[in-house]
């Protein structure tokens, strides 16, 4: 068995700017055999270090039917996060896991699906997104709504035309503000959501994105109708040891890390209460 605090190793094959301040890393394992061993399911996440400066917690943003490559998408923040993009490409860094749950795959099966994103928000969602897109006879109608606070902020502007190719997608973009020529849509994403007043009916919604976010999005979706078993969202608490020893990302006696980080509102509705 695996030592489970023992990184694979990986080597860093591209980097692609997605904003001023989010890169994408296209991860490959140092070594092939265990790159073949390794699998995951959309929604789970590692532990992603640069060694001599420290690891923490990010999402799985590919999917695994792409298995070319694995991908993180990484927002500068913090310490670890401006050494992560110092990276070049070649440079060998350090993966663990995968840990966590994954998106309800049993429940979302032969449903249609509504993806709502914000921000950096939108890394789990594609991993399922593009899971979904891979696998199109599973599932209904795919619409996604993402903004983020200015046109410059959006992720992932490289591959939305390729979401808009595929039969049964509809993507829709707006931005808080405008900046520059920008002529798309311009308001909040929950107020983007209530516009568009998508049904509910044999419908499973999926959100990530900043908390306040996703709180007027959940308020937005029941009112639309979404039973609380049919809201699911990814929980971008702060985690740190990724397997429930550290302590830092409970909510009274679920940790995060191993019990989610993905929950149903239901589910989330009783953890407050718990808390």
């Amino acid at each position: 068995m695996k030592n489970i605090y023992l990184p694979y190793l990986m080597v860093v094959k591209n980097i692609i700017q997605e904003t001023f301040d989010v890169k994408t890393l296209q991860l490959v394992f140092k070594n092939e055999e265990e790159g073949k061993n390794f699998s995951f399911l959309p929604g789970q996440f590692c532990e992603f270090s640069v060694f001599g400066a420290g690891e923490a917690t990010f999402c799985l943003a590919s999917s695994p039917t792409r298995k070319e490559f694995i991908e993180c998408s990484i927002k500068k923040i913090g310490k670890i996060t401006n050494a992560i993009h110092e990276l070049k490409e070649g440079d060998i860094v350090g993966l663990r896991g995968p840990y966590g749950n994954t998106f309800p795959m049993d429940l979302i099966k032969g449903k249609n699906l509504l993806f709502i994103g914000g921000g950096i928000g939108i890394a789990p969602l594609r991993s399922l997104i593009d899971y979904c897109i891979d696998n199109r006879a599973d599932y209904k109608q795919i619409e996604i709504i993402y903004g983020a606070r200015t046109p410059q902020d959006l992720v992932y502007t490289r591959i939305f035309d390729e979401w808009k190719k595929q039969q049964n997608v509809n993507l829709h973009i707006t931005v808080d503000r405008i900046v520059g020529d920008w002529k798309g849509h311009v308001d909040f994403v929950p107020t983007y959501l209530k516009e568009l007043k998508p049904s509910a009916e044999n419908t499973v919604a999926i959100t990530c994105g900043p908390p306040i976010m996703i709180k007027f999005v959940v308020e937005a979706l029941v009112a639309l109708g979404f039973p609380d078993d049919r809201i699911i969202s990814s929980l971008e608490m702060k985690m740190k040891c990724g397997v429930g020893k550290c302590g830092r990302c409970n909510i009274g006696k679920t940790y995060v890390c191993k019990d989610g980080p993905i929950f149903s509102y239901g589910e989330i509705k009783n953890l407050m209460r718990e808390f």
